[in-house]
């Protein structure tokens, strides 16, 4: 049985064949794209379980090809992890801020790759089948993975709806960047604090006016304000 399906967009057709012949082994199927607009095609015509992206790609490059898929309604919640030799931490930070769920530099481990793959799926088949979270004007409704900001819908990543929900749930407390990457991305997940940093400053711009719900602590973390 397939533990999933997993569209690979990478121009390097040695590095795509070694990721698809890793991912079969683990038990995955792969289908692969060579350049960023038919990786945008793929993702909209196959709804892959996940999406490992190169950021430079022929046509459409990387990070455009990221920015497309979270605006369209029935790609915005496939995971992304940018697999990429550009290593700069602005490049990650970019990457992350557009959506991406992980970011993995160039050259790599097959083995860290598939881990991290792992970690993001079960994530998503981990998420809560609890009543509807309600904090003020957002309400989390875990079941449906949506967020409602007053009547409007918000898109969010797996990770962004994961640190959402995380914080709401526990409104006043204060954790610590190490406890969010435990309690939401995983104690497996390879990221550091400047990760964190990134998901929650694109949470904040996506929540609009309900994004102060969410205050930095200065010295020790993040908290959901209590309402």
């Amino acid at each position: 049985m397939s533990k999933g399906k997993i569209l690979i967009v990478e121009d390097d057709r040695d590095i795509a064949e070694m990721v698809e012949y890793n991912l079969r082994e683990e038990g995955y199927d792969t289908i692969s794209a060579f350049n960023g607009e038919d990786g945008v095609k793929l993702a909209k015509k196959e709804s892959p379980d996940l999406i490992i992206l190169d950021i430079m790609l022929p046509i459409i490059d990387g990070f455009e090809v990221c920015r497309i898929l979270k605006k369209e309604q029935i790609t915005a919640d496939i995971p992304i992890i940018i697999l990429s030799a550009k290593s700069q931490e602005t490049d990650k930070v970019v990457g992350l801020e557009l959506g991406a769920d992980d970011y993995i530099t160039k050259p790599f481990s097959p083995r860290e790759l598939v881990a991290r793959i792992r970690a993001i799926l079960r994530r998503g088949r981990a998420l809560s089948f609890s009543s509807c979270i309600e904090r003020g004007d957002i309400v989390i409704d875990s079941t449906k993975h949506k967020v409602m900001v007053g009547q409007k819908a918000i898109s969010l990543t797996f990770t962004e709806f994961r640190l959402l929900e995380f914080l709401a749930r526990r409104p006043g407390a204060v954790f610590s960047r190490n406890q969010i990457m435990d309690g939401v991305m995983g104690d497996d997940a390879l990221v550091c604090d400047r990760t964190v940093d990134a998901h929650v400053k694109s949470l904040r711009r996506k929540l609009g006016t309900a994004k102060d719900y969410i205050e930095t602590i200065r010295g020790a973390g993040y908290r959901f304000r209590e309402v």
